[in-house]
């Protein structure tokens, strides 16, 4: 894996989605670290609550659609790309730059093999000189995704032999493709219909 930029700067940037100067994701974002000692610890945290806080839409069978990070704040739930949103916003909040990274599977094998992008994150750890992919999607039963800084842990094992693969690039903002489609529709069970099948 590598960053889309040499400039950590722009992994911590506030714009439109990752809106983490808001004062609610901001606030939420110190409330849960206020009290950890290095950035780690509270990487390890903020990672944590999103994924087991903020519930995926679908799992908690919610027809609502999110995007940025204080819709998804606010509303208590969002799909792989709107949780990677909060947690890049709640990361960027405390100074701890953060990413977006993509992954293409297959969306329901062996039932529907069609291709469909996912959506988790990349965090910069200054004190280790290192990045490392997490992803917060949320566990269930087959899913136990976790922050490791050693040993990679995300929520979807690959089948190379039937095309899915991650991209390798950490990009600074959120790809074109996942915003407009979480833009274009309020209901969770239309976006299904039309989920990004790649970048």
């Amino acid at each position: 894996m590598y960053p889309e930029s040499d400039d950590l700067n722009d992994y911590l940037v506030s714009d439109a989605v990752i809106d983490w100067q808001t004062p609610a994701v901001r606030e939420k974002a110190l409330e849960l670290t206020r009290s950890l000692p290095d950035e780690v610890a509270k990487a390890r945290c903020l990672f944590e609550w999103v994924r087991d806080t903020i519930p995926h839409s679908a799992d908690a069978g919610l027809d609502i659609v999110t995007c940025t990070a204080s819709e998804v704040l606010r509303h208590g739930t969002g799909i792989c790309f709107a949780k990677s949103h909060l947690l890049a916003a709640l990361l960027r909040a405390v100074g701890i730059p953060a990413g977006f990274c993509y992954q293409v599977l297959r969306l329901d094998p062996p039932v529907d093999n069609e291709p469909v992008l996912h959506g988790f994150n990349g965090i910069y750890l200054a004190t280790l000189h290192k990045w490392i992919r997490v992803d917060a999607r949320g566990n269930r039963k087959g899913i136990n995704a976790q922050f490791s800084v050693e040993k990679e842990q995300l929520a979807f094992a690959m089948d190379p032999e039937a095309d899915e693969f991650i991209y390798e690039a950490i990009f600074a903002a959120p790809v074109e493709s996942v915003v407009n489609r979480l833009k274009m529709y309020t209901s969770r069970s239309e976006l299904w219909d039309d989920l990004p099948q790649c970048l």
